[in-house]
């Protein structure tokens, strides 16, 4: 599917206000409300908005802590990083997980109640036997900076070559 820059102009205005009017997203991006809603339904269907979600301030629920781990296995076969996978989906305090190259192999972020859940959780993931060769805990101390956005348009605005390639609309 190709975007074109009204697209782009919808899926920023939706990734900023889930709950945004049809006739007030229709006004963001100078559209009439029925192509801007057909628009965005193809997005969606195209899997391209892949859902709507409220963003809630955790700390104003209940203590946290959080916590940033870095992962290393001790067999590097498809079914182990399978195995190792399929654990962390089914972990609802492991709320990110990443495979990364270099000398990890994934680094996760994690939510609990405070260090001592943190521990009983990663103690847990050891007596599974999951494989797990070590393990490097960062504590968070502060949040600088947490968006769960996509930067849309510094993504096709970086240079001549990629506002270039807008016109013809990105490949997805």
């Amino acid at each position: 599917m190709k975007l074109d820059a009204i697209d782009l102009k919808i899926l920023e205005a939706v990734q900023a206000d889930g709950r945004i009017t049809k006739l007030a997203l229709a006004e963001k991006v100078g559209l009439s409300p029925t192509p801007c809603w057909m628009r965005l339904r193809k997005l969606e269907k195209a899997g391209i908005v892949a859902g709507y979600h409220a963003r809630l301030a955790a700390r104003k629920i209940a203590p946290i802590a959080s916590v940033m781990v870095e992962i290393t296995l001790a067999n590097h076969r498809q079914g182990d990083f399978d195995r190792f996978e399929r654990a962390v989906a089914a972990i609802p305090e492991i709320t990110a997980c990443w495979s990364v190259g270099g000398g990890v192999d994934y680094i996760a972020k994690v939510v609990t109640a405070d260090i001592d859940a943190y521990q009983r959780l990663i103690d847990g993931l050891l007596d599974r036997e999951l494989g797990i060769e070590r393990y490097f805990t960062y504590i968070v101390t502060k949040t600088v900076k947490e968006e769960a956005g996509v930067p849309v348009s510094a993504l096709f605005s970086a240079s001549g070559d990629d506002r270039q390639s807008l016109r013809a609309g990105p490949r997805v």
